[in-house]
C-alpha cells in the first residue's frame, strides 16, 4: 500500500462536484413545425374573399357544424371551397407555400402537398372554436381574411400529454424557455398564414371585437393538406406522327 489518499467519487457526497459551462449539452429531437407565411399585397385578395364568403353564407345559412358554436352565432361553410373559382387566388398562395414546405423538408420530388379540403369559418363577437385535432390528412392550415382587434387567438397545445399531467415550478417572473411551454397562442392578422401538424390540437378564443356591425367579425379560411403523386406533363407529339 502507499500513502495516497483514494480517489473520491462523485457518488459518494463528500466533496464539491464542479462542470465546466459546456460539459451539458441538449439534443433537440422530434420537433412541432408552425410554418408562418406574410401573403403580399393580401388587401385586394382579402375584400374578393370576404365577397366570396359572404356569398357563401347567403347560399347556405345553416352552415356544418364542426368545432364552431352555431348556438352563439358562428358560421361554418362546406368543405370545397378550393374547388370554387372565387377562392383561386388563395390556392395559388397555399400551393406556392406548400411548394417551400417539399424542399425544406425534404419531400420526396415526385409528390406534392395538395389541398383535400377547404373551408371558411364566420364568427362574430362571443363565437369561439373548441379544442380539435384534424384527422385524415398531414399538414392543417389557416389563413386570416378579417381579423379585428381581440377577435380570439389561435392556441396550441402541447402535444406531450406528459408535460400537462406533471407541470415543473419555475422560478416566478422569469420567461421559461421556449422549448419548455405547454401553449403556443398566434394573434390572428389580415393576410397571415399558418400552417401546422394535423394531429396538433388548437382552439380559438371567443371572439371579443368592438368593431361595429360585420367589420367585428373574425373571418377565415382553413384547409386540410395530403400528400399525393405529381402528375407528369403531357408530352405533345408533332402532327402527323403517329401516336
Amino acid at each position: 500500500m502507499t500513502g495516497e489518499a483514494p480517489d473520491r467519487v462523485a457518488s459518494d457526497g463528500a466533496g464539491e462536484v464542479g462542470l465546466s459551462d459546456d460539459a451539458l449539452k441538449v439534443g433537440r429531437y422530434f420537433p412541432t413545425h408552425i410554418f408562418s407565411v406574410k401573403v403580399p399585397g393580401c388587401q385586394v385578395l382579402n375584400e374578393r374573399l370576404i365577397e366570396a364568403i359572404h356569398a357563401e353564407q347567403e347560399r347556405d345559412r345553416t352552415g356544418v357544424r364542426k368545432s364552431n358554436y352555431p348556438q352563439l352565432g358562428g358560421w361554418h361553410s362546406q368543405t370545397k371551397l378550393h374547388k370554387n373559382a372565387a377562392f383561386a387566388g388563395l390556392v395559388q398562395y397555399v400551393n406556392a407555400a406548400t411548394d417551400m414546405m417539399c424542399r425544406k423538408l425534404g419531400y420526396h420530388e415526385s409528390y406534392r402537398l395538395n389541398i383535400g379540403t377547404m373551408w371558411s369559418i364566420v364568427n362574430p363577437p362571443g363565437g369561439s372554436n373548441r379544442a380539435h385535432v384534424h384527422p385524415g390528412c398531414i399538414w392543417s392550415g389557416v389563413y386570416y381574411v378579417q381579423a379585428p382587434e381581440n377577435s380570439g387567438g389561435l392556441e396550441f397545445i402541447d402535444p406531450r400529454t406528459e408535460n400537462l399531467m406533471s407541470p415543473v415550478k419555475y422560478i416566478p417572473g422569469t420567461k421559461r424557455p421556449r422549448d419548455c411551454w405547454t401553449k403556443v397562442r398566434f394573434k390572428p392578422l389580415a393576410g397571415k398564414m399558418l400552417i401546422f401538424p394535423s394531429w396538433l390540437y388548437h382552439g380559438v378564443g371567443p371572439n371579443k371585437s368592438t368593431a361595429g356591425g360585420k367589420d367585428a367579425d373574425r373571418i377565415i379560411l382553413s384547409f386540410n393538406l395530403s400528400q399525393v403523386r405529381r402528375r407528369k406533363p403531357q408530352q405533345h407529339r408533332p402532327a402527323g406522327d403517329p401516336p
